[in-house]
């Protein structure tokens, strides 16, 4: 048995898996997530500003104590688009020196494409829904396409995310605080979101796709409210099957609601009420696009690929 910590610092959260992993099996001791921002405003400015470093370094000095507390014998940080993107990243590698004391690897969009398919499809096999799949991970800042059936076999990341799409198309020319995005600022996205879905065509067969597997926290928000759960559960969440008309009629929904009335959904954290209407935005556009009539929700994901990474 090999007890292991895996941290993965995004453009919208940074979360923990401490896990022991034997048998070719992966038992979590402590899974956590908070939501911090790192990548707020790198869209705009390309760096990464002083309170979202600083949300992030405390954070994770609450995940070290964790994995000091439970032993574990290996550690892998990753960071993602967020510091992909900044001209000031070094900043952010310093910082996770002195509270791991470790390095973080600042993983190229393939790394992460590879690591979510590995952490997202390791279950799969016990449903034994029809291959290849395409694992599409959501993030805040990027969205990693991956085709493959047992490993993957073509990938793409390209920058669109919930936090990316809010700040530049609905923030900006917000009349109102907390209103629901304008018909034009919708608009704009879907034009951002559809053009990024024909470049990873480019690239990734898509058609060739049999099962659709949705990551991350925008898919498992819109799954949970989509099941009608009246909290955020995982256990009901994790390989459930949600249909296109679904992932439809939640994403409308919350593209008309305010900022008061999603944060009021049970199963909404906090941290995603202000961009969780582009998150299910762009999930619906990939269903839409590539024709997909429903997706796979997996819990698992890049986290899980960087914990089996380290045995």
């Amino acid at each position: 048995m090999t007890r292991v910590a895996a941290v993965d610092c995004g453009t919208n959260s940074v979360r923990l898996l401490i896990a022991d992993i034997a048998g070719g099996r992966l038992t979590d001791l402590e899974r956590r997530m908070e939501i911090v921002r790192l990548g707020e405003g790198v869209d705009r400015t390309g760096r990464l500003a002083p309170q979202a470093l600083e949300r992030t370094f405390t954070a994770m000095r609450g995940y070290a104590k964790l994995i000091d507390q439970h032993g574990a014998e290996r550690v892998r940080v990753a960071a993602t688009s967020a510091t992909r993107d900044a001209a000031n990243r070094d900043e952010f590698v310093a910082g996770v020196l002195d509270v791991f004391g470790v390095e973080p690897e600042v993983i190229t969009g393939d790394e992460e494409a590879e690591l979510s398919f590995l952490g997202a499809t390791r279950e799969l096999a016990e449903l034994r829904p029809p291959r290849p799949y395409l694992v599409v991970d959501i993030g805040g800042g990027s969205t990693e396409f991956v085709l493959g059936s047992s490993h993957a076999q073509a990938a793409r990341s390209v920058n669109i995310g919930c936090v990316r799409m809010t700040e530049r198309h609905v923030r900006p020319g917000q009349a109102e605080p907390g209103a629901p995005p304008a018909p034009e600022q919708i608009a704009a996205a879907v034009a951002d979101i559809d053009a990024a879905l024909a470049a990873v065509r480019e690239t990734v067969p898509v058609d060739e796709a049999r099962t659709l597997v949705g990551l991350a926290g925008s898919v498992t928000t819109v799954a949970g409210i989509a099941l009608g759960l009246a909290e955020y559960d995982p256990g009901r969440i994790h390989l459930s099957r949600i249909t296109a008309a679904q992932v439809h009629q939640v994403t409308r929904d919350l593209l008309r609601m305010t900022h008061d009335e999603r944060a009021a959904i049970g199963v909404m954290h906090p941290g995603r009420v202000d961009v969780i209407g582009m998150g299910a935005l762009i999930l619906d556009r990939i269903m839409r696009e590539y024709g997909f009539g429903a997706v796979v929700v997996s819990e698992h994901d890049i986290l899980d690929g960087l914990a089996w990474s380290l045995v």
